[in-house]
């Protein structure tokens, strides 16, 4: 996608914006500022932000207005989630967030290759749209999504090309979860290398 109308990374279009506790995977009960950017290529059929797919619906918002409204909550760290991040500039958005002493954290497949500095990188991978080669190395925590048991192969496929010291989680998708989480369990205990996150979030009922 062309960058012209994001110029250069100030603006993005924004789906929403919120102050809340992280829900899943390494820093599960953290607060963090959530920004949501709009677009996805991805289409998982079990997302749960569907709204976010469309592109060209979702306003354009200056990032210099992000970060001054950030610079006003408690916890001085940014999750920016999707949609699909990777398909936007996000330098100028981390730079100016890290020039205000704001933590930058990023969840993504990382189907595109990754712009910007990021304190932390939570690779999220999708089959149907793998990861390109050069997000692996970047992740600090890899977080696979285990619908059905098959998910287990592709998610030990792709811990085997992360760092080792990349913390590792599989996550049952919410729909299917009365049915996959004793697997998962049964499976960490085989092999406890991997850990067990949980969509917190939608079980106390906040965004």
């Amino acid at each position: 996608m062309t960058t012209d109308i994001y110029d250069n990374g100030r603006l993005l279009p924004v789906m929403e914006e919120f102050y809340t506790l992280q829900g899943e995977g390494f820093n599960t009960g953290t607060a963090a500022y959530f920004l949501r950017v709009g677009g996805c290529d991805i289409g998982c059929n079990w997302c749960d932000s569907k709204a976010s797919w469309a592109f060209g619906e979702h306003p354009m918002v200056a990032v210099d207005d992000i970060v001054d409204r950030v610079r006003n909550i408690p916890a001085q760290a940014v999750v920016v989630t999707g949609g699909e991040p990777t398909l936007y500039p996000l330098r100028y958005l981390c730079d100016k967030l890290r020039e205000a002493g704001i933590k930058t954290f990023i969840e993504t497949s990382g189907a595109n290759p990754l712009t910007g500095t990021w304190d932390w990188v939570c690779l999220s991978p999708k089959p149907q749209f793998p990861p390109v080669r050069g997000n692996y190395s970047l992740a600090n925590e890899l977080k696979v999504i285990i619908e059905k048991p098959s998910d287990f192969r592709w998610a030990e496929e792709n811990s085997e090309k992360v760092n080792p010291d990349c913390h590792l989680f599989l996550q049952p998708e919410w729909s299917q979860k009365n049915k996959m989480l004793e697997l998962i369990i049964d499976y960490i205990q085989l092999n406890p290398r991997w850990r067990l996150s949980l969509q917190a979030h939608k079980y106390i009922g906040i965004p």
